[in-house]
């Protein structure tokens, strides 16, 4: 049977969220001063401003933007934040922006701007997922497939009208698709590193008090 789970209360289920909500929230506040320098320009990453492969993530379209997608940030700590640790899901964030925004200058050469979090957003819903699927929790398998789905729907169909309209931009779904696999890759190559590495860190620190 699904059962309901507990909100993750602990410091290392909801430090990674926050220090992105407050990120995504001072871009967006000081977005007129800052976003020209660090939004996703592909013209300016030609020119080796690398940096914008990071951090054009961070800024947003509108408030409706920033709203939806603060909302998905918490919606998945709800879900799945017994599996963050604050290194762990840094160590995502970095990884999947980094992917996603490589993914896109190199496939997607007519987009010449991005901006927005969804795209991060869905390799922490799918590594979330697996995570699950992992723990052997029921929920996981239909995560992944509700996920799956509604990637493979937006890039037969495309985006929704309603969404691109309450954004004021068009939907980016190719950053969708290469977040879903960033997700993936991250789960499959470098997750379980890091989840090894942690109790051998621990039985040294005990080691170290006795």
């Amino acid at each position: 049977m699904l059962q309901i789970k507990s909100l993750p209360t602990k410091s290392s289920a909801y430090a990674g969220p926050l220090i992105l909500l407050v990120l995504a929230l001072g871009c967006h506040v000081f977005n007129d001063q800052f976003s020209q320098l660090f939004i996703y320009q592909r013209n300016t990453i030609e020119q080796f401003q690398l940096w914008r492969l990071l951090t054009g993530h961070l800024f947003h379209t509108n408030n409706v933007h920033l709203l939806l997608n603060g909302a998905a940030i918490i919606l998945l700590w709800s879900i799945h934040g017994q599996y963050y640790s604050l290194t762990q899901y840094l160590t995502l964030l970095l990884f999947s922006a980094l992917m996603i925004s490589g993914a896109i200058f190199i496939f997607d050469p007519q987009m010449e701007e991005y901006v927005g979090l969804s795209g991060v957003l869905h390799s922490l819903f799918i590594w979330g997922a697996l995570q699950d699927i992992k723990a052997k929790e029921k929920t996981g398998y239909l995560l992944l497939a509700g996920v799956l789905l509604k990637v493979a729907h937006e890039q037969y169909f495309g985006a929704s009208k309603e969404v691109a309209a309450l954004i004021n931009a068009n939907v980016a779904i190719d950053a969708h698709l290469w977040g879903v696999i960033a997700g993936i890759c991250y789960f499959f190559v470098i997750s379980n590193r890091i989840d090894s590495v942690a109790p051998s860190q621990q039985g040294d620190n005990k080691k170290a008090k006795e």
